[in-house]
């Protein structure tokens, strides 16, 4: 966690939560983002929550990224209580794989917008909040262009990789073809001497 002054939120239902959240917080290390971890539970502790959601933006942060699984109500409260952009990541649950968090995250009513990325896509969150605080900001604008120029170079790579091991492959049964055809060659030329005799 940074000791800088805070621009990124991530708070989640439980500690439990945070092998899925953690990606989030690695984004914004990638970055140099100074962001803040916090257990902040919908449940146990709705009036923490509260206080967290609706004195945020004057504590300077800019985004808010709230992962929570089950009912995940996380994001939706938060959301409703803070000017600042809240994006939701629904933590993969026992009972349905993530897909009521996805769904709970997803389906707010007009008027309370949240973000939601993929179930467990917390990386997704940080590089989303990145871009939001990234617009006016012009170095770190450069930064996320020349992150998505090396993925798309890593892609490159990994295409020409692909196509090397294709042509070696198509080498070997082309070679192996070969070596059959002219063991059958040989083998019917053994078979007429043999008949000769």
């Amino acid at each position: 966690m940074s000791k800088k002054q805070a621009l990124v939120g991530i708070i989640m239902g439980s500690d439990s939560d945070w092998p899925t959240m953690q990606a989030a917080a690695d984004i914004c290390e990638k970055f140099n983002i100074p962001y803040e971890a916090r257990v902040v539970s919908a449940h146990r502790t709705p009036i923490d929550m509260t206080v967290y959601a609706m004195e945020a933006h004057t504590r300077g942060l800019r985004v808010i990224i709230a992962g929570a699984g089950g009912a995940a109500h996380l994001p939706g409260m938060v959301a409703s209580l803070t000017p600042l952009p809240v994006i939701g990541v629904p933590v993969e649950s026992k009972t349905l794989k993530g897909l009521d968090s996805l769904l709970s995250i997803v389906q707010m009513p007009a008027g309370v917008p949240v973000a939601s990325v993929a179930i467990g896509g917390s990386m997704n969150a940080g590089l989303l909040a990145v871009e939001i605080i990234a617009q006016n900001d012009e170095k770190l604008q450069a930064k996320i262009i020349k992150y998505k120029s090396n993925m798309a170079k890593e892609s490159r790579a990994k295409n020409k990789n692909l196509n090397k091991k294709k042509a070696a492959k198509k080498k070997v049964t082309k070679k192996k073809t070969s070596q059959k055809k002219s063991a059958g060659k040989v083998a019917k030329k053994t078979r007429r001497k043999t008949a000769d005799r």
